[in-house]
Parts: structure tokens; sequence; C-alpha cells
């Protein structure tokens, strides 16, 4: 099969088209003929060698994909040859078949395409983890969600407001404000005019938000614990501005503050199963019925993944960049 490697850590440059052997399934997995994949920042960490792997992982990129299902493992029962799936990877994405645990499929939603569909399952099982799982969001409290216009953002926000959250979310120009406010943000901060600990302070009469989705990390960690109302949770999910800080844990004592982070990559696979079903139980019907959208940005041919990479690192997009096989 075709596939897309890195010859050796460095740019975009070093994406090339290889041959690789078909991968073989166990028999709790599914074999699928990869329709699209999503382009994620992990792709890019891994491309430059500064990604650390967990055992197992093969050695092409690609962490979420949508296609046709094409073989099936003898413990599977769920889904069969001809199905339709997006799917949550450990790698193995950016090819024209890859396997995955059955667990870990889900079928395309319903008025999803299905290339836009190899967008959803990364950023939204991240964003179900964090924000629904481990800070418990709930109706009518408040959420700040860092990177606004970033495929966790965009989810983000969107979810934040079907659970009924107030949200606060940030970007960097008046364009990609825009997007946010569009993607339902009742309040959009552009980070290099304002001061978004201000503008959550200011527009909550002092109180503070319940809950902080940190994309961003380094000294916006202590500015975030400070903009915690009493009981507020911080959850850190990606650390590109830096993995130290200093923060007064006086305010996490006396705010009863929680602070947590999490990657899905490692997660066992019972753990990423039961978001998986929990995304079809709750989310799913939202697609559906178009209270949630898919934002797909751009697509790219596998063939031209480097440009795909570039545009990510251009940080100029909004919402997901996707890459679709050439060959359906």
């Amino acid at each position: 099969m075709k596939a897309i490697v890195a010859s050796k850590p460095g740019g975009p440059d070093v994406l090339t088209l290889a041959t690789k052997s078909v991968p073989k399934m166990q028999a709790n997995e599914v074999l699928i003929k990869v329709y699209a994949a999503g382009v994620n920042g992990a792709d890019l960490k891994e491309r430059q060698g500064k990604y650390p792997l967990p055992p197992g992982t093969p050695d092409i990129m690609g962490l979420e994909v949508s296609g046709e299902i094409v073989d099936a493992g003898y413990r599977c029962q769920r889904f069969k040859p001809g199905d339709k799936v997006c799917a949550l990877l450990i790698g193995g994405g950016y090819a024209e078949y890859a396997v995955a645990p059955e667990e870990q499929c889900m079928p395309v939603p319903e008025n999803v395409d299905i290339i836009d569909a190899a967008g959803i399952p990364e950023v939204f099982c991240t964003v179900w983890a964090n924000m629904i799982d481990r800070c418990a969001l709930k109706a009518g409290e408040t959420v700040l969600i860092q990177g606004g216009t970033s495929g966790i953002g965009y989810a983000g926000i969107k979810l934040a407001k079907a659970f009924g959250a107030t949200v606060f979310a940030t970007a960097r120009t008046a364009e990609k404000c825009s997007a946010i406010s569009r993607f339902g943000a009742d309040y959009a901060i552009n980070y290099r005019e304002e001061d978004f600990a201000k503008v959550c302070h200011d527009q909550t009469t002092g109180r503070g938000v319940d809950v902080v989705v940190d994309i961003v990390g380094g000294d916006y960690l202590p500015r975030e614990v400070g903009l915690l109302a009493h009981g507020g949770r911080l959850v850190i999910i990606n650390l590109p501005a830096g993995k130290t800080a200093t923060v007064d844990f006086g305010l996490v004592h006396s705010k009863h503050l929680t602070i947590t982070g999490s990657r899905m990559r490692p997660r066992p696979i019972h753990e990423k199963a039961n978001i998986c079903r929990a995304l079809e139980k709750t989310v799913w019907p939202m697609f559906a019925n178009s209270e949630i959208t898919t934002e797909t940005y751009a697509t790219f041919p596998f063939s031209k993944a480097a440009d795909a990479h570039r545009l990510m690192e251009s940080s100029e997009h909004i919402g997901k960049i996707i890459l679709y096989s050439e060959s359906i």
C-alpha cells in the first residue's frame, strides 16, 4: 500500500510517499480502507522527532481516519466489511489502509460528509475526555477555551454551548475572533489586544470562570489559575509555550481548585472505547440535527501532505485540516 512517512526528523519536506505492507489485524481489530485522515499537532511533533511514541505505534503518522471497513478480526461483533466509519488510531492514518480496535470505531455521523468525518475522532474524544469527563462542565457554568480556532478549540466551543455553558474563547486576529463567534462563543477575545484574564473577570463581575481548557501552557498557566472561580477546574491538553510555570498554590488551596491534564494517545483501549461510546450517545444526535457541525478549513490529497503540515504550522487555519485519498 502507499503511505506517507517521514524520511528523517525535520520539516514538512521530509514527508515522502512510500510503499508499505498492509497492516495486519489483531482479533479485535478492523482493517479500514482510508478515505481521509485528520491532521493534528501531534503529527507535526512526530515528524520533527519530538513526540514520545507509545509502544506498538506504527512508523506512519495519523491519529484519526474515516473510511470503509474491508475486513474484521474474529472477535469483532459490531462492524463488518462495507461499513463506513471514523476511527481513533494510535497511528498509521496517513496510508491507504489502517487498522483500529473495533471499540475505537464509530459510524460516520448522520449529516456529516465522510471526508469531514476524518477530523472528528481525535479532537472530539480529547475535548470530551478533558472538558466533560475530567472537568465535569455543566449547564450554567462558564468556560474559557484557549486557541478557539484550533481543532480542539472549535470542538470545545461547540460542545460547551451544546451543554449549556457560557463560553469565552481566545484567538489572535479579528478574522479568527469572528470565526469563534460563529462557532458559538459568547465572548471572543483577541489576546493580542485584550487581557483574556481581565475580560473573563469583568464579564463575570469578578467571579471568574468555572473551567479553563488550556492548549498553550507556559506563562498562561498562572494567569488561568488566577481567573478560576471557587471550585474551578483547569485542564491542560497541550504545552507549546512551555512545560513549566510559577503558580500560586495558595490560590489552589484557598479556592478549592483542580489542576489536571491528559493525553489521548497513550490511553488504554477500554478508556478510548468508553469515550467513543459517550460521543455516539450524546454528540452523534447533535451532528444529525446540525446542532453541532464539523469545521474543515482545507483538504489536501495525501501526496500534498507537506503542504498540509505547512498550513498547520502557519497557524492560519480555522478548524481542521484533512488529507484525502486520491484513489476513492
